[in-house]
């Protein structure tokens, strides 16, 4: 299996996450890209190679102009606003105020937020761009006729919404790609996100479509981030009622009770017949990950990669969380081995 991958990502390097009230390392970093890639190159998965660049507009199917105008100049006018540290929210338009998008920077992020941990840095628009090119090459390599493909992105991308970033993403990187798909003219695609933590950004972006289906396994969210959206009684709207499908799990949940929910997903994906798949692979439902509350063992998700597999579709993996760094390679690369089968 091809994996696309570009050092492009340690451009994304912030100093400050706020975590239990106080400023942190992130939890999402640049070596746990460094872990996976050198497991990807211990086991000898295949090939791995560096991204096309395909320009803005790929990107602009699925988000909003003005949304992505100011990630490019978020920090520069953060700096430019005399503020040291990194920039962090501290204002949101919450229920009943006004929806105008400010001019000051400290509004703009504010508006264009839909969490404060995730500063963003100098490198943050750079290293979301490149990632973003780094699903469209995977996407490429399937359209181009690979069974499979492994695009390594960094920073992730299931939480950034159509116009909103947050949760370490800003730029929806599965979405991204599931548009390229249909603009090379597939007519359907699935998206089954594996992550611990629901994906909130694809569901805004396809919530009214019934060209992309997508299914989500996740930390309930009454329980877990994002906390307000991926509850089960959300299905789509519109063209796209009966096209979104949630399984929000409670703490502790193991591999048992999560297979479970993977083989509904499963067999929801055969039905839909989807031209291709692909995975928000996220392997924080592991069970010494530090901000989940799953337990999924290493082994499991070779196990898992196998089930998706049986699926026999044309499929592309796109990097998410875990935050167990020291074991992110492994498990992640469990998965695509798990998927591939043995040698």
């Amino acid at each position: 299996m091809e994996t696309i991958f570009t050092e492009r990502h340690a451009l994304r390097n912030a100093k400050t996450e706020l975590y239990g009230g106080q400023l942190v390392e992130p939890f999402e970093r640049p070596s746990r890209a460094e872990y996976i890639i050198n497991r990807v190159r211990e086991v000898g998965l295949g090939p791995v190679t560096e991204p096309e660049d395909f320009g803005l507009d790929p990107i602009l199917a699925v988000h909003d102009q003005t949304f992505i105008d100011f990630l490019k100049v978020a920090w520069t006018d953060w700096q430019a606003a005399g503020f040291q540290g990194e920039a962090m929210p501290t204002v949101w338009p919450a229920r009943r105020m006004s929806a105008h998008i400010p001019n000051h920077i400290e509004g703009r992020l504010g508006y264009y937020a839909l969490a404060c941990e995730t500063s963003i840095s100098e490198g943050t628009w750079e290293a979301a761009y490149a990632s973003a090119q780094v699903a469209l090459t995977g996407a490429k390599r399937i359209l181009d006729g690979a069974n499979a493909a492994f695009s390594l992105c960094r920073p992730p991308g299931h939480h950034a919404a159509i116009d909103m970033y947050g949760g370490y993403c800003f730029v929806n990187n599965a979405a991204v790609a599931a548009q390229s798909f249909l603009d090379h003219g597939s007519s359907r695609v699935a998206i089954l996100d594996v992550d611990f933590h629901h994906g909130n950004g694809t569901q805004d972006i396809f919530d009214a479509r019934d060209d992309v289906l997508f299914i989500s396994i996740h930390g309930d969210p009454m329980d877990a981030f994002p906390h307000f959206l991926g509850h089960a009684d959300e299905t789509g709207h519109g063209a796209g009622e009966g096209y979104n499908f949630n399984y929000p799990l409670p703490p502790n949940t193991d591999f048992t009770t999560w297979r479970a929910a993977l083989s509904k997903a499963l067999h929801q994906i055969r039905s839909y017949a989807p031209d291709q798949l692909i995975v928000s692979l996220g392997v924080d439902t592991f069970e010494t990950d530090p901000i989940s509350f799953f337990k999924l063992k290493s082994e499991d998700f070779t196990t898992y990669g196998a089930d998706i597999a049986a699926l026999n579709l044309p499929t592309l993996f796109v990097m998410e969380g875990g935050y167990d760094i020291a074991e992110i390679g492994v498990n992640a690369v469990n998965v695509l081995q798990g998927f591939e089968g043995p040698p």
